[in-house]
């Protein structure tokens, strides 16, 4: 897929604020400080699209970016940052909640994982629940060129194995690097394959 244009529509703080005009959205969403908002820009090759920070917890709110004016990439709060007060983790909780089991035009959710880590309990609960409440997902291993290989892929394989204790089939998982591009293509091809099922239905 080529990308020939990417713009910032809304930033809304729930999904009934979310725009209403029937494009597929792909949301986008890790844990705090994951590398989210540099894989975003990565992805879409617009540097400062989504913003960058090295204070985790930086984006708050439920944020549209359209793309080549067919479908809709969602950048979400990251999830995990202790430091915010459990009155904002308990306002974050409703809000992704109401997202993903009542948004419509979610087409597909992509969960950021640190490849530099092994598996975490937080990653591991969020995605059983997308998996248990039936939306559909995929894994982003992303900083996979800030360790040794040999680091990230026993992180990797260890993911693999912590999942296949809750999960009959893997989500479809990607690797990638926002500093080399890896996993560009990958990424974006498995957002045109959606694309196109959706418009052959």
């Amino acid at each position: 897929m080529k990308i020939s244009s990417a713009t910032f529509c809304i930033s809304s703080p729930s999904y009934k604020k979310c725009p209403t005009d029937g494009r597929a959205e792909y949301a986008f969403i890790g844990r705090s400080n994951v590398g989210k908002s540099s894989l975003i820009n990565m992805l879409t090759g617009v540097k400062g699209l989504a913003k960058t920070s090295g204070r985790p917890g930086k984006t708050q709110l439920i944020n549209h970016f359209l793309i080549n004016n067919e479908w809709y990439l969602v950048d979400l709060p990251g999830y995990g940052y202790a430091r915010t007060s459990r009155t904002s983790r308990e306002k974050w909780s409703t809000m992704m909640r109401e997202y993903f089991l009542h948004r419509e035009e979610l087409a597909n959710v992509y969960v950021l994982i640190d490849s530099r880590i092994p598996p975490q309990r937080i990653d591991l609960e969020f995605l059983e629940f997308l998996g248990s409440n039936g939306v559909p997902l995929a894994i982003v291993f992303t900083k996979t060129d800030k360790e040794k290989q040999r680091e990230v892929m026993a992180n990797v394989k260890a993911m693999k194995q912590a999942l296949k204790a809750q999960w009959e089939e893997l989500p479809p998982m990607f690797m990638s690097s926002s500093l080399t591009g890896y996993g560009r293509d990958a990424i974006l091809d498995n957002i045109e394959a959606i694309n196109q099922m959706i418009k052959e239905q």
